[in-house]
């Protein structure tokens, strides 16, 4: 059976080259240094990002829960109560973002929901601005 030396140098290129593939979440890029991933609330990704290209409202969503204990209803909550159990319902925004980074990259769709990303798309290559 014939061996195949591998030399140091291959590993140490391998590993940095798996480093470099799992030191990122799918679902995320980076605005200059800072990375931009789910679950973020749309403030941060203003504050990290700047303004979008493109902002739109989507649409809404209405999203509902099942809870045991009592809660405080707040803004935009409507509560009902079957056999000592609520279900709360929410009626949540869905917006847009997308950012251009330029002829180089590719711009990115961001999704949020009741002001909380929840997808990041690719889209094709940026535009000269």
């Amino acid at each position: 059976m014939m061996s195949i030396p591998i030399s140091k140098s291959i590993i140490a290129i391998a590993g940095i080259a798996l480093t470099l593939l799992i030191a990122e979440p799918a679902e995320a890029f980076r605005c200059g240094t800072r990375l931009v991933k789910d679950g973020m609330h749309e403030a941060e990704v203003l504050a990290i990002c700047g303004d979008p290209e493109i902002r739109r409202d989507l649409g809404y969503a209405l999203r509902n829960y099942n809870v045991r204990s009592r809660h405080r209803l707040g803004h935009g909550w409507t509560e009902y109560r079957i056999n000592g159990f609520s279900y709360l319902s929410q009626e949540i925004v869905i917006t847009e973002y997308v950012y251009n980074l330029g002829p180089r990259r590719k711009m990115r769709r961001l999704i949020f929901e009741g002001g909380l990303l929840v997808a990041i798309e690719l889209l094709g290559y940026g535009y000269q601005k």
